[in-house]
């Protein structure tokens, strides 16, 4: 633990354990059903920051003490593709079972990175778990850049990443009123660019932060290069030790830390019934590490690009 994390637990009541060598820790002395005191906002804020997932077990809370603790740490979001609560926009609640199955969340992700601030956390707490199945991976992210060659980590610092809302896009019909409501989205929700490499605004621990359920693509290189180094990133989440995996219990609150660590919800479990109910807290702009990379280091050109002059001869759709 680091110096900031041991001081900000001495001076409130929780008591920290550490779960995974390199995340993941377990919060107790602490009753989320009532307000939450500075020290202790505090203490849970730099534990969240320096571990990534922080589990409270036995938190038998409402949607109201949820949201309470989720607006410690900032402002609460709506999340504009997932089953939201009727009378709380900010509350989704995941109720899958027979007729309504999960979510396409078993896919390794950082939440909503389609966003120009993706939220810099997500608590989620179990109201009722499968008898078998269900279990939530995490991959810290930090350890993976960290592993790396000093080569390969210089080579990807200063890229960036286009990324889209792409796996909700299925969930707009193929109609005509299907289609006017896909086009708003499209309009609300831009693909919109990150670093590569992202630095947590509060550790300073540097990221890789490019995902396979919303990043498309490098930011000017060629589709080859492009396709090829992300899927050499996203392989970064196969390393076992750089992983926990929560097996969920009931009234088991998990925080965690989306500028640190991604994660995927295994659907092993359908047609069990599975409830929870999440809050998202909203996030900075991703700062990246080093300057963005310029567009002649990136891709070679056969021939310079049409759209790069102005006097060429008009197309069809241009004129």
């Amino acid at each position: 633990m680091s110096q900031a994390v041991i001081a900000a637990v001495e001076t409130s009541p929780i008591k920290l354990r550490r779960v995974g060598p390199f995340l993941g820790a377990e919060i107790t002395g602490v009753n989320l059903a009532k307000p939450l005191d500075a020290p202790t906002i505090a203490a849970i804020g730099q534990a969240h920051a320096e571990h990534g997932v922080l589990v409270f077990p036995r938190q038998k809370i409402t949607a109201e003490d949820l949201k309470r603790f989720g607006r410690c740490f900032g402002e609460l979001t709506v999340h504009p593709f997932s089953t939201n609560a009727a009378d709380a926009p900010e509350l989704i609640v995941y109720d899958n079972k027979e007729g309504n199955p999960p979510p396409p969340t078993d896919i390794w992700h950082s939440d909503e990175t389609f966003r120009e601030c993706p939220p810099m956390g997500t608590a989620l707490c179990s109201k009722i778990v499968p008898e078998l199945g269900g279990d939530t991976a995490f991959c810290n992210m930090g350890a993976a850049y960290e592993s790396l060659s000093d080569k390969m980590q210089h080579y990807i610092s200063g890229l960036e990443a286009v990324h889209d809302f792409k796996p909700f896009k299925t969930l707009f019909e193929g109609t005509e009123e299907g289609w006017r409501k896909l086009k708003k989205f499209e309009e609300m929700y831009r693909p919109v660019t990150h670093p590569v490499v992202r630095v947590h605004s509060v550790t300073g621990r540097k990221t890789v932060f490019v995902n396979p359920q919303f990043t498309l693509f490098v930011k000017g290189m060629e589709e080859n290069e492009s396709r090829a180094l992300l899927d050499q990133l996203f392989r970064l989440t196969n390393s076992l030790e750089h992983q926990y995996r929560h097996r969920w219990e009931p009234d088991t609150l998990v925080f965690w830390d989306n500028r640190l660590v991604m994660h995927a919800a295994v659907h092993d479990y359908y047609p069990q019934r599975r409830m929870m109910e999440r809050v998202t807290i909203q996030g900075d702009r991703p700062i990246g590490a080093g300057d963005p990379s310029s567009g002649s280091e990136l891709r070679k050109y056969k021939a310079p690009p049409v759209m790069n002059f102005k006097d060429r001869p008009k197309r069809e759709h241009e004129k």
